[in-house]
């Protein structure tokens, strides 16, 4: 993904938040600014502190609210020190500024707390989105459904709180809460094992040939971007180098795949991916008193989201945050929820 455009810098802002991912780097104030940008942590984790300092020289804000999920890296032993290692970039970027880090259960601790505590900080943005998403619904039950790049996360949500039955990446993955799918960075052979090609069903290598975001580029989710190459091969994120890429899925020559080709394996693979959703959504749902009143949707995954939904037979209100904030700000919702949190909005 290409850096965003962002809005006009407002004169004062009071909180910057930033969102340290394991693939982007986001950032918001809380009243329209937004940034973001990719940072493949595996990779380019030295690089942290002057990718941070470069992002918070972009606006004049004297206090920064960071959350993240970056710590899970496997350029790091544990989570532990991918804490410690996002907290020192923070430390040093900040150069002096008033910094905290949000903590799962809603608290904004001090550098010194979240090195105490790495796990109370570690992968806690989606409870500060799940929080932004709560104040839309009211004293009605919800559900949050924020699809990204690589995960799904899907939260309870009660009288105008979170509510959801797990608070740490492992139990809310045992629960359904936390889904390691997404639209963009999942590899094909992890949604399906084969695909129909000609009328016959083929195996897919166990290679990362494609990803969903060729998925989604092939059936429209998701615009084509010719000059962002984080795709599989390299290439550029357009229709055509995505049929090529879905083509290689199959161990196929490129000219043999034809685009309706192209599509239907699109479409049987979105298919897979809507029930993967479709089925934790299922599961937490069932978990629950009664329905949900209100679905809220976020994350540039709206329409994988809007599939999973549709498969269910109860009613419920939908809450587009991309339409509701924006695109460019939901984006970055988690963000954007934090600098809230931290100016007393939420």
């Amino acid at each position: 993904m290409n850096a965003t455009t962002p809005h006009a810098v407002p004169p004062q802002p009071d909180w910057l938040a930033i969102d340290v991912g394991g693939a982007n780097l986001k950032a918001a104030d809380g009243c329209g600014w937004c940034w973001s940008q990719p940072f493949p942590m595996w990779q380019a984790w030295k690089r942290l502190p002057e990718a941070l300092t470069q992002l918070i020289g972009q606006t004049p804000a004297d206090h920064l609210a960071v959350t993240m999920t970056g710590e899970i890296a496997d350029c790091f032993a544990s989570r532990a020190l991918g804490v410690e290692h996002i907290v020192t970039a923070c430390r040093a970027a900040a150069a002096g500024r008033t910094l905290r880090f949000y903590s799962v259960n809603g608290d904004l601790l001090t550098a010194a707390d979240a090195l105490a505590r790495p796990l109370t900080v570690a992968a806690a943005n989606w409870h500060a989105l799940a929080r932004l998403a709560a104040s839309l619904t009211g004293p009605h039950t919800g559900m949050l459904i924020d699809i990204g790049s690589t995960t799904t996360d899907i939260v309870p949500l009660a009288a105008g709180h979170p509510a959801p039955s797990a608070w740490n990446d492992w139990d809310r993955l045992a629960a359904g809460e936390l889904v390691y799918t997404g639209i963009e960075r999942t590899p094909v052979p992890a949604i399906v094992r084969s695909l129909i090609y000609q009328g016959r069903r083929h195996p897919v290598a166990s290679e990362c040939f494609a990803t969903a975001r060729d998925v989604w580029l092939t059936l429209g989710g998701l615009a084509e971007q010719p000059t962002d190459c984080d795709t599989a091969d390299g290439q550029p994120a357009t229709k055509a180098a995505a049929q090529t890429r879905l083509a290689r899925t199959l161990l196929l020559e490129p000219d043999s795949f034809t685009a309706a080709d192209a599509s239907a394996a699109a479409a049987w693979i979105a298919d897979a991916q809507t029930r993967q959703v479709a089925k934790a959504l299922a599961r937490v749902t069932a978990a629950r008193p009664e329905s949900p009143q209100t679905v809220i949707l976020s994350g540039h995954g709206e329409p994988l989201a809007r599939r999973s939904v549709d498969r269910f037979p109860w009613w419920a209100r939908v809450i587009s945050l991309p339409a509701t904030l924006g695109p460019t700000v939901s984006r970055v919702a988690p963000a954007h929820a934090l600098a809230r949190i931290a100016r007393g909005d939420l």
